[in-house]
């Protein structure tokens, strides 16, 4: 295990932000990058034509909570919408958050889950997966210290794209209930919340939003669901960051949760193709790659196998003109994440350019990337 302190958590994995904005940005036409679905249509929702355009509510209207809370089978007092789930998990951090607190969070992982404890003073215990990736509640309860305040994971995760198994969410559960410590679940990629370990646990708190799945990055949609108290304390202190979400975008986002079914079998209709030409083409390069099969995530998470780092391969891909993103954003250099969310024509054109660049010399096997 690695402790982090303020000092060194930023430079601790190669910046997303700087890949996404930077290193990448307006070099490729073929996105196999980013953990999203497409992008929706404003046309594809109920614009409200004669909505006031009035300061929202620190918590959000009644109406999104609502929904959001019949996500999880809740009530509406234990929600607080935010400017994206980024800002859920910074308004998180600041409530629960003091000098010399611990937080345990794992590797690889999502950035900020690191980056952000030590700006507030806090110590970041960095522990690795296990060797299938899966996380070992009794390597967590080793590692918790006195201090102990917060568990941070993804389920699924990005980038494994792998979820916490139950035996495991229930021993965590009860290592913060025993600690008085807090157990944070980011689920941005969770179709269904009413399985979500926040569910009737005070000691857990889930983050999500609509970018991911939903295919609405663009509305900034994001929300706390945790207990009653946690929620209005986020409340709080967002007067003090964007005061309150835009009024125009929460009512979109009602609109966008009033199809709910609708979004979820859109998505598992268009994982399914993509992955399954991702599965061909991983099979066909046994020995330069190892496909981490995900479960239940637009993206998979690719091992490699040649010995070249994961930011070395990404930025030949980018020459090519194709986008992937390395490891190192995510705090290791063995492997990269792969979107499949995509139509057909777009993964395959996608995996033949990933051909050229892992195999200069030419793929191992098969006449093309779907194999066929």
């Amino acid at each position: 295990m690695t402790p982090l302190d303020a000092g060194t958590a930023a430079k601790s994995v190669y910046s997303i932000a700087r890949w996404t904005f930077v290193d990448s940005a307006g070099r490729y036409d073929v996105d196999l990058g980013n953990s999203y679905v497409p992008s929706r249509r404003l046309s594809d929702l109920a614009v409200p034509a004669d909505l006031k355009l009035d300061y929202g509510t620190d918590r959000g209207t009644t109406e999104l909570r609502d929904r959001i809370a019949g996500l999880y089978g809740g009530r509406p007092e234990s929600v607080t919408v935010t400017h994206g789930a980024q800002e859920a998990l910074f308004l998180l951090f600041d409530v629960l958050l003091r000098p010399g607190d611990q937080v345990i969070a794992f590797n690889p992982g999502w950035q900020p889950l690191l980056d952000l404890p030590p700006r507030l003073g806090a110590s970041v215990t960095v522990l690795p997966y296990g060797p299938d990736l899966s996380v070992d509640a009794a390597a967590v309860t080793a590692a918790a210290g006195e201090n102990l305040r917060l568990i941070a994971l993804n389920s699924p995760c990005n980038p494994t794209g792998l979820r916490v198994g139950e035996e495991e969410l229930r021993a965590l559960v009860a290592l913060v209930a025993e600690r008085d410590a807090y157990l944070l679940v980011d689920e941005e990629y969770a179709i269904d919340l009413s399985r979500s370990p926040a569910v009737g646990q005070d000691r857990v708190i889930s983050v999500s939003g609509l970018s991911k799945t939903y295919g609405l990055p663009g509305l900034r949609t994001g929300w706390v669901y945790g207990a009653p108290q946690v929620a209005e304390a986020c409340a709080e202190r967002k007067f003090l960051t964007s005061i309150a979400n835009s009024v125009l975008c929460e009512a979109l986002a009602c609109s966008a949760l009033d199809r709910h079914e609708d979004y979820a079998r859109e998505y598992h209709r268009l994982c399914a193709p993509g992955l399954g030409l991702v599965e061909k083409w991983a099979a066909r390069h046994p020995d330069a790659v190892r496909l981490v099969p995900p479960q239940g995530t637009p993206f998979a998470w690719i091992q490699l196998r040649t010995g070249e780092t994961s930011l070395a391969l990404c930025r030949r891909a980018l020459e090519a003109g194709l986008l992937l993103t390395p490891g190192e954003t995510m705090g290791s250099d063995e492997g990269f994440r792969l979107g499949f969310a995509r139509d057909v024509d777009t993964v395959t054109e996608g995996l033949r350019r990933l051909d050229t660049v892992l195999l200069p010399d030419g793929p191992s096997g098969g006449d093309g990337p779907s194999g066929s």
